[in-house]
Formats: structure tokens, sequence, C-alpha cells
């Protein structure tokens, strides 16, 4: 978004924080951000909020931008099928239009009134070209004639020191079990992977999706990188592992039977979730072995999949988003309009 032009009070290196115990160190900042952003609200003119994602603090936001008459088109809503069910009619009230990106989304906000509408997954929206096979083995020094294990720790800072460990420990498992398996890590380009030692013939990667398009199967940390791996059509192990105090409240107040997106959409375990004390190495290597050879497990898993790629609706989200915000403006351009009429 900077390259692009835009100006940012936060970059995503300030924002990226998740759970409880994390996000309440970090209050001070959010505090003195969300003071910012109402100031900008109130003094340069806004004529259209669209926030993305994020909620604690967008809901907020939205809601004084609708209490200053400034139209609010609300893009990845809050996840409140999960928890904090109370967010969707505050989100109903606060916001002109809700543009929701899993199916099951949009009746929940219409129950409370507000007018939502599922615009499809943004993630069929990226049209950049995959690398091929060969191409990518040539730059990551891999065998194209041997199988990969592509392995996801995350991409914030908290998700690697606390997935790196035992992602790689299962992985250096698997490497005993079946020798000619090749493993390689996804590192998001401005992240550093820490002090864990990489086992020796690990390879590393900031190519993700490539790495994903070519492996045998994955091992994933849970977020939007499981709809990623049920694009890219592999087979698929979810784990997650948060702060103690996080995981505590967590099961007490999140009301879902799934954790991986991929099985949310579904709403049925195609793919297996360790979470917290069950992402052991031992676990998650058990877990992986059978994708990485034709078994019947793989088999149904791959038939799961595909439902989850069906379930995610056509490519298109960002311009449905952008006609949506179009129309917000020009509703509130004939409210106007029609308001100076009157006598």
């Amino acid at each position: 978004m900077a390259s692009a032009g835009v100006e940012l009070l936060a970059g995503l290196d300030d924002l990226a924080v998740m759970g409880f115990a994390e996000v309440f160190s970090r209050l001070p900042f959010f505090l003195k951000l969300e003071r910012r952003l109402v100031r900008t609200l109130t003094s340069e003119g806004v004529d259209l909020v669209i926030p993305i994602d994020y909620p604690g603090l967008n809901l907020r936001v939205s809601e004084k931008a609708a209490k200053l008459g400034v139209p609010v088109l609300f893009y990845i809503a809050p996840q409140v099928w999960a928890w904090k069910a109370r967010r969707a009619g505050r989100l109903a009230r606060a916001a002109d239009r809700i543009a929701v990106i899993l199916p099951f989304e949009a009746e929940i906000f219409r129950a409370e009134g507000g007018r939502a509408e599922f615009v499809g997954h943004p993630l069929l929206d990226r049209e950049e070209a995959v690398a091929s096979r060969p191409d990518f083995c040539g730059e990551t020094g891999l065998d194209p004639d041997r199988p990969i294990l592509a392995v996801f720790p995350g991409s914030r800072a908290q998700e690697i020191r606390r997935h790196l460990k035992p992602f790689l420990g299962a992985a250096e498992r698997l490497m005993g079990e079946l020798p000619p398996l090749q493993v390689v890590v996804a590192r998001a380009p401005d992240v550093v992977l820490g002090p864990e030692r990489i086992p020796e013939g690990v390879r590393v990667t900031t190519d993700g999706r490539a790495l994903l398009h070519h492996a045998r199967a994955a091992l994933v940390k849970s977020g939007t990188t499981t709809l990623e791996a049920a694009l890219a059509g592999v087979p698929f192990v979810v784990a997650y592992r948060t702060h103690p105090i996080t995981y505590r409240l967590a099961r007490r107040l999140v009301k879902v039977d799934h954790v991986a997106l991929s099985n949310l959409v579904v709403g049925r375990r195609v793919v297996p979730e360790l979470i917290q004390d069950e992402a052991t190495p031992e676990a998650l290597a058990a877990a992986l072995l059978p994708l990485l050879t034709e078994t019947e497990q793989r088999k149904r898993m791959l038939e799961g999949i595909g439902e989850v790629r069906a379930a995610l609706g056509e490519a298109g989200a960002a311009r449905r988003v952008a006609e949506m915000a179009a129309e917000v403006l020009e509703e509130r351009r004939a409210s106007a309009s029609h308001g100076a009429e009157r006598p």
C-alpha cells in the first residue's frame, strides 16, 4: 500500500499482534493510534471509511465514523461466529455495507439488520503466475523428482517463536522415515526465522505460493494459509500454539467446533488440527506421514479440499468491494441531495 502511494499511520509491523496476553502489552500503542484515527475522521473531511479485518480497533472506529455521519463499508467482517457474537449487531448498526469473505457469514449480519454480501475470497483474485516446478526447484536447490514437504510456521514473530521448533522437529522425523523427502520452510520476505537451527538439508524460500503448488503435503499454522493450501490442492495438517494464558481464555470464550478456516468453510473436519500441547513433533509427523504417500487418507483429504475450494466462491472479490464502495458514496450523495431539496 505504501508503494502505491497510500499514507500509512501504522504498518503491519506495528499491528501484527494476536492473542489476549500479547495485545495487553501493546495497549498504549493501540489507544494512541485510535485517538489519531478519530482525529483524522473529525478534521480531514473523510468521505468513506473502509475498515479491513482487525475488528477490535476497526469496529470502534466504525462506530465513531457512523456517529459523525461518515459512511462505512466494512470488508472482511469480525469472526462473530467464533466469539463475541454481540459484535454482529454493533457492526450491523455502524456499517452502511458489510462485505464478507466466508459464505456462511452474510446471513449472520443480515439477521441483525445489516446489509451484508458474500463477495468471495480475495485469495481467488491472485493473478501472478506460479513458478514452474523446474524453475522453483532450481532456485531453491531442490531435486524436482523428489517429494517436497512445505512448512509454514507463520508470518508473525510470535508465531515463528512458538511454531518453528516443533515444526522442524516433525520435519526431521519425516526425513528419517522417508529419505527421498525434501523439506522447505516458507518465510515472509520481511521476517527473520530466529535463532532456531535449520536442520541440514532443509531449504528456506520466500515464494510460499509456489511452494504450496509443488509440495506433496504441507504443515501450516492456523489462519489464511489453510485456505491457500486448499486452493493449491495440497493435503495438509494444521497446527497452532499461542501464549498459555491466551489459550486458556480462548477455550472459555471461542465457540467453534474447528480452528482451521478450511474446516469451518465446509463445516466438518477435512484436515487434522493439532492445537497447543497437541502440536508436538511426534504428533505432527504422525499426522503428516500418510499424506506423503498414496493412502486412502490422502485420497479422502483431497476430496475434502476440493469442497473447500468450491465453497470459497469465484474470483472478483476486489472488484465487487470497489463496486460496493461506489454504491455507498452514490447513496450518500443522493440522500444529501434529496435532503437539500426539501422545503
